[in-house]
């Protein structure tokens, strides 16, 4: 069985999140404790919640003790991974794209390809976008043996949500292929979207998109720079959202995003974007800050050794590391800003001894 205090490293829903996960393809019983111990309010929120149930769904698992609020909880996996089409409604404006990022290690190592249709927030503070995913992590996913693709359907903003995202995900072929980027070379590219949502008399996807193109040029960018701008009317509320990604000469992609709040102008909105882009080009990265993390858990199942430069060592990345290291025993090294992780090579679970494929079991009762 797993102990993991979820007051460690972070102390966030990073760590639930990834240690259901974790147990979830090891078909390892967890006990988790301190969840979110150091967030305030402390404890499971409905996105939080949500997630385990997906995980112990595809997982024919079961959950034990989880509860919004709640600090602690057990998790019973069955050993088997179902690939099949799912529909999760978070039920707030929580995040969307941490489910699909939770989700999408199981689904490249399900019995078959998977489907999901999750509703909730696509664009907030402290989470990762839509358009981030779609931009910048799937692309680098490809080069490691993952196809998935993701979907807006209906963008959804806080405080009301009601975003609907779908992500396809074929299982991998055997192994997940380390990923390697060293030289951040010379930027070719940069493209983006300006995404508002009943704000099309205000301009805001095409004041976004200007502001942020002015920025980037003024910062010494003399690539391409391609931003659409695109406006929405299905959305239940108004809301905005910016993302672009640089495309290098040595297959690196680096990205930034920012979602509008009540009372942050587009210009605002366009500045920091520009201004986060840059910053981590300048640094001499060959990933920005959000893959930093986002990738450590793929890197941590490759078979191989995975090696970028991040732009800083934030608490997620250390929480990430921590935790594949602890869970996994993947070798994770720091030097400087350049990350090693020497992967465990995991393959989808095979046949158990009976002969039976575990999917085809039923799903473990509680003790």
């Amino acid at each position: 069985m797993i102990h993991l205090d979820g007051s460690q490293q972070s102390g966030s829903g990073t760590i639930v999140r990834y240690a259901v996960a974790l147990a979830a393809l090891l078909g390892r019983e967890l006990r988790l404790t301190n969840a979110r111990a150091k967030r305030r309010p402390p404890g499971l929120r409905p996105q939080h919640l949500r997630t385990v149930e997906a995980v112990a769904q595809m997982a024919v698992g079961r959950l034990d003790g989880a509860s919004v609020g709640g600090t602690d909880f057990a998790f019973f996996p069955s050993g088997c991974l179902r690939g099949d089409r799912y529909l999760w409604d978070i039920g707030t404006a929580g995040s969307t794209t941490m489910l699909a990022l939770t989700m999408l290690p199981l689904a490249a190592f399900a019995d078959q390809p998977s489907r999901f249709e999750i509703h909730g927030g696509l664009f907030q503070d402290f989470a990762p976008s839509a358009l981030q995913l779609q931009y910048v992590l799937m692309p680098l996913l490809a080069r490691m043996g993952l196809r998935a693709e993701l979907r807006i359907l209906r963008p959804g903003f806080v405080p009301r949500g009601g975003g609907v995202i779908e992500l396809t995900v074929q299982p991998a072929s055997g192994t997940l292929r380390p990923l390697v980027l060293l030289d951040q070379g010379r930027v070719q590219r940069v493209r983006g979207t300006a995404l508002s949502s009943h704000l099309r008399r205000q301009r805001v996807s095409d004041r976004m998109a200007e502001r942020c193109r002015e920025r980037l040029i003024a910062g010494g960018m003399d690539a391409q720079i391609e931003i659409d701008a695109r406006y929405d009317d299905t959305a239940p509320q108004p809301g905005a959202a910016l993302a672009v990604c640089a495309e290098c000469d040595t297959a690196c992609i680096m990205g930034a995003d920012r979602a509008g709040a009540p009372g942050r102008p587009s210009e605002a909105i366009a500045e920091k974007v520009a201004h986060m882009l840059l910053a981590d080009l300048g640094s001499g990265a060959t990933v920005d800050r959000h893959l930093a993390d986002q990738l450590v858990l793929f890197a941590a199942l490759a078979d191989g050794t995975s090696e970028y430069i991040i732009p800083g060592v934030t608490a997620h990345v250390q929480a990430n590391c921590w935790l594949v290291a602890e869970v996994l025993g993947a070798a994770v090294e720091f030097s400087d800003h350049h990350l090693r992780i020497r992967g465990v090579g995991y393959r989808r679970p095979g046949e158990i001894t009976s002969g039976r494929h575990p999917c085809l079991d039923e799903a473990p009762t509680l003790p």
